[in-house]
């Protein structure tokens, strides 16, 4: 029988890791964001919207699929770090040194890479220049006399994803970048997203997100097929909107090993369901429904390296997990109040 504790390992990490990030960031973004929260209205208007846009996305081209994607990852990737951008200057210059300890080292793969490539040349100069920029940063840190929010920190992040994305997959498919940094690029997106859309969410909403988004995954993977298709349609892109890795214990096929994917969607709604289950009940509860959701995702997942059935939807598979501990919380809390 053939079963994987990759993927489950993996949602619970994620998971697990939102969480401890959207205990600290969750009173800064919300107070950044005037503490507004969505209503039933604004959250089926948010599943229609998902809906829609799986559904057409197909018929897209490409070039502005890729736009799009890139436009929003950037831009989340440069407000999160403009928000959290006034912390300690000690804390910043380490910040700055990362990057361009970062920039360095893209620049130096490049630059052996250019042999093969002559457009590497430009990433050699680029990702150097992005580390001259932070070694600049990081000296003028060291006489900047406030903690203020720091535009030229927060842009860091969103220029070296960009970078990375064009000249190691758009001008050369490296193995650099899939699946290692489309991997690395698809938690940390996971994560974001989670931290900056769950302060719009309260647990009543969230109970109602849950059963919409739950139904709409349904409709879209086992009757219309859309969401498998748009997925393929846009990984094909190299765009980090699925986490992908190999079925451990691994699984031989005809060109190698297989793997499973799981979209950025099914970890944002995982670390939805966790991180509102922590507001309501605490930290113990939401990692227990954390393992409850990992557990059930590799139960059924179980069922689908033993089938041939090629795809189901995530949401069902991770709510079945989350629901029962969600109900036992509840009704055990009923029952210290009646006593």
């Amino acid at each position: 029988m053939n079963f994987d504790i990759a993927m489950p390992a993996a949602l619970f990490a994620v998971v697990a890791l939102a969480l401890f990030i959207d205990k600290r960031g969750q009173r800064k973004l919300k107070s950044s964001l005037d503490k507004r929260e969505f209503g039933v209205r604004e959250t089926a208007l948010l599943i229609v919207t998902i809906g829609v846009m799986v559904s057409v996305i197909v018929f897209f081209p490409q070039m502005a699929v890729t736009a799009v994607f890139l436009f929003s990852y950037s831009m989340l990737l440069f407000i999160v770090s403009y928000t959290f951008s006034d912390m300690k200057s000690k804390i910043a210059q380490l910040f700055f040194l990362g990057f361009a300890a970062a920039g360095i080292a893209a620049g130096t793969i490049s630059l052996l890479g250019f042999l093969e490539d002559e457009l590497l040349l430009y990433g050699t100069l680029a990702f150097y220049g992005l580390a001259v920029f932070a070694f600049f940063m990081l000296f003028y840190e060291l006489k900047r006399p406030n903690e203020k929010e720091r535009w030229t920190l927060a842009i860091l992040p969103a220029v070296l994803f960009l970078l990375l994305y064009l000249f190691f997959h758009v001008l050369q498919q490296t193995a650099l970048w899939f699946p290692y940094l489309m991997n690395i690029f698809g938690v940390v997106f996971a994560v974001l997203i989670v931290l900056y859309l769950g302060v719009f969410f309260t647990w009543e909403i969230t109970l109602v997100f849950a059963g919409l988004l739950t139904i709409l995954d349904i409709i879209l993977v086992l009757f219309t097929g859309a969401m498998v298709s748009a997925a393929k349609h846009v990984f094909g892109l190299g765009l980090p909107v699925l986490i992908t890795l190999p079925v451990i214990p691994t699984i031989p096929i005809e060109d190698g090993v297989l793997f499973m994917s799981l979209g950025l969607g099914d970890f944002f709604f995982a670390g939805i369901l966790a991180a509102q289950t922590y507001r309501k009940f605490g930290v113990k509860t939401a990692l227990i429904s954390a393992l409850a959701m990992s557990l059930s995702f590799a139960v059924f997942e179980v069922f689908l390296l033993n089938s041939e059935i090629g795809a189901f939807p995530g949401t069902l598979m991770i709510i079945f997990g989350w629901l029962p501990i969600v109900v036992w919380k509840m009704l055990r809390e009923k029952q210290e109040v009646a006593k």
